[in-house]
């Protein structure tokens, strides 16, 4: 009987079609968007040469240390481009300006001067440049005039040398990418959209909220045992459909997740039982009708989403910082910091913690669903 309720189920379960949309399609359809949305997102922060020119006059001469040091920032063989230089008249700088093919000029007189027509981080990048050349200048002049003597070789080019004595060291193999957080996010959301199955099957053991529920109620089979085969086709199908997920994910739009399989299908395992569960726990807790659960559940998914940064990829940080227990007691952020924690930790303690999490949250949407179901009394039928 429980395998002949389960397959039964499996059946109902997959030929609703408005269910699989919102289950298998929707995600996929989100995912096409995620990733024409942020496809770039991950390049947005490369540093791209700036276009800048250079007046050549009767006091270009004159700056022959200033125009080394600009050489070797604009020498294209170099790894650390900085500008695009180009040595022209003052009319043909002016003109480079307007016609926008420079982000600014210089050009000399009794001091270094720079011309732009516009405010932007490349024109405060010129900027920079220009006024630390001058603070160097500034600091030898001061020295040459109060000790002479302490001015050598070694000492100008140590004055004039950039040297950064920070390390960066990588805490991970991977670099951080800030578009797979939203990917990650969507099949946590699309794991508790396994609730609406959960509250399809529990108000279809339940008699005061449809007919299937009244026959299931008199039926010689123990409702538990006609719920347990429920749960296993929704678990069944609901994992199928975020294996699909998964895997257009991955191959089609080339999302990055950890090569451990091991660990990524025991969190869908896991993250579709929460999804289950939770349903079938909204399902028994509230008592209204299944229109009415099923708006509850979808406010509630999208709050969960939100918070763990699938519209805002900052939320999931403010709410870790402001109010941690939210991050803790969030399914939709744990699934997708189980992923991130495959991706970007080395060690899989942060892992196993969220899985640990998710396991409790199971436990207890389960329990409180089994023992509000088992108590379950009806007058009359």
């Amino acid at each position: 009987m429980f395998f002949h309720n389960y397959k039964y189920r499996l059946k109902c379960i997959v030929r609703d079609k408005a269910m699989m949309f919102w289950t298998l399609l929707f995600p996929i359809i989100l995912a096409i968007l995620f990733n024409l949305a942020l496809g770039n997102i991950g390049s947005a922060d490369n540093f791209k040469p700036i276009n800048l020119a250079v007046v050549k006059n009767s006091s270009y001469e004159g700056e022959k240390e200033f125009t080394k040091v600009l050489d070797e920032v604009s020498d294209k063989k170099s790894d650390n481009v900085v500008f695009n230089t180009q040595y022209v008249s003052k009319n043909k700088a002016e003109k480079l300006l307007e016609d926008n093919k420079v982000e600014g000029y210089i050009f000399f007189d009794d001091d270094i001067n720079i011309v732009v027509n516009k405010s932007g981080l490349n024109q405060t990048i010129i900027k920079s440049f220009v006024d630390e050349y001058k603070e160097k200048v500034s600091t030898i002049k001061r020295i040459i005039k109060e000790n002479p003597k302490a001015i050598n070789e070694d000492i100008m080019k140590n004055l004039l040398k950039d040297t950064n004595y920070l390390k960066e060291v990588a805490i991970s193999k991977q670099s951080p990418d800030p578009s797979v957080n939203y990917f990650y996010t969507l099949i946590g959301m699309a794991c508790l959209y396994g609730s609406f199955l959960g509250i399809k099957e529990i108000s279809a053991i339940q008699a005061n909220q449809s007919s299937q529920g009244a026959r299931v109620c008199v039926s010689p089979t123990h409702k538990i045992k006609i719920f347990a085969s429920s749960m296993l086709a929704t678990t069944t199908v609901e994992l199928f459909d975020i294996g699909v997920l998964l895997l257009f994910i991955s191959t089609v739009l080339g999302v990055n997740f950890s090569s451990n399989l091991g660990y990524i299908l025991l969190t869908c395992l896991v993250g579709t039982i929460t999804g289950v569960t939770m349903g079938t726990f909204i399902g028994i807790i509230v008592k209204k009708n299944e229109g009415v659960k099923v708006g509850i559940l979808i406010g509630s998914t999208m709050t969960m989403s939100f918070l763990a940064g699938m519209m805002y990829d900052k939320m999931k940080y403010i709410v870790a910082n402001k109010l941690p227990i939210l991050a803790y007691i969030n399914p939709v952020n744990l699934i997708a910091d189980s992923f991130y924690s495959l991706y970007f930790y080395d060690t899989p303690t942060k892992f196993f913690i969220n899985i640990g999490i998710l396991c409790i949250l199971s436990v207890i949407f389960s329990s409180i669903t089994y023992f509000v179901l088992r108590g379950q009394k009806y007058a009359s039928l």
